[in-house]
């Protein structure tokens, strides 16, 4: 069995604060003497902590003698970075990222026709007004679209799926940029309109309450944009996060 390294049981803990609250962002944390204190270990040590951290992205360590270490916010970015890398070592074919994306997002829908209240939907309906006037504009329109996927899987009550889902829906981002900078001007906009439409035949079924209806429709609009994105193409993922 491995004994963890002191630096590393140091970051644990400093973790652990951050992600409870009792260390709030923006927080600068006590000095080096304290924490040197505080865990009986040298300033090496401690700063091989910091590192650990840093490299999570949950601390930050300026320079200088009013610098030191302070407290950033947890996010996906990370998490997604490394989701990235992983699928990319294993040669992960774009195609497998839209289907995975497809089934989180059909399981979402039915979580969506599910809820108790009417907030979660009323939030798709406000949203889905803002693409009637830009399904011209490519990239306005790949921006508010990402936002419409966000927001099903975001309000489909689950913060597990939600985080899972902004991992997939950072690559699908970076890999629409790559696509429209591929194609001509006014490549997607037969697409966009279709995509417009779908968004709204969506919110009409979850207004109804017709899960089944919304998830079937769903999965037809979801594997439509993977066939018109991907193709046939076995395209790898090293190829669009590279």
């Amino acid at each position: 069995m491995t004994v963890p390294k002191a630096s590393a049981l140091i970051a644990d803990d400093l973790r652990r604060r951050i992600v409870t609250g009792e260390l709030a962002p923006g927080e600068k944390l006590p000095s080096e003497a304290v924490l040197m204190a505080e865990f009986g270990v040298s300033r090496p040590t401690l700063r091989e902590a910091f590192r650990i951290l840093e490299g999570e992205s949950l601390l930050t360590v300026a320079r200088g003698p009013h610098g030191g270490p302070r407290v950033l916010e947890p996010d996906g970015r990370m998490a997604a970075r490394y989701t990235g890398t992983l699928l990319q070592y294993r040669g992960t074919p774009l195609s497998d990222v839209y289907r995975a994306r497809t089934e989180l997002e059909v399981s979402a829908v039915g979580m969506l026709a599910a809820a108790r209240g009417k907030a979660p939907v009323r939030a798709l309906a406000e949203l889905v007004g803002e693409g009637d006037g830009i399904v011209d504009d490519e990239e306005a329109f790949a921006d508010y679209s990402l936002r419409f996927h966000v927001s099903v899987v975001e309000n489909a009550g689950c913060t597990t799926l939600a985080v899972l889902g902004r991992m997939l829906f950072d690559i699908l981002d970076a890999h629409n940029a790559q696509f429209i900078a591929a194609h001509p001007p006014g490549y997607e906009r037969a697409v966009n309109k279709k995509a417009q439409a779908a968004y709204r035949r969506l919110v009409k079924l979850l207004q109804d309450r017709d899960g089944t209806a919304a998830q079937r429709h769903w999965r037809r609009h979801l594997e439509a944009v993977q066939e018109f994105m991907v193709g046939q193409s076995d395209t790898a993922l090293v190829e669009v996060l590279s």
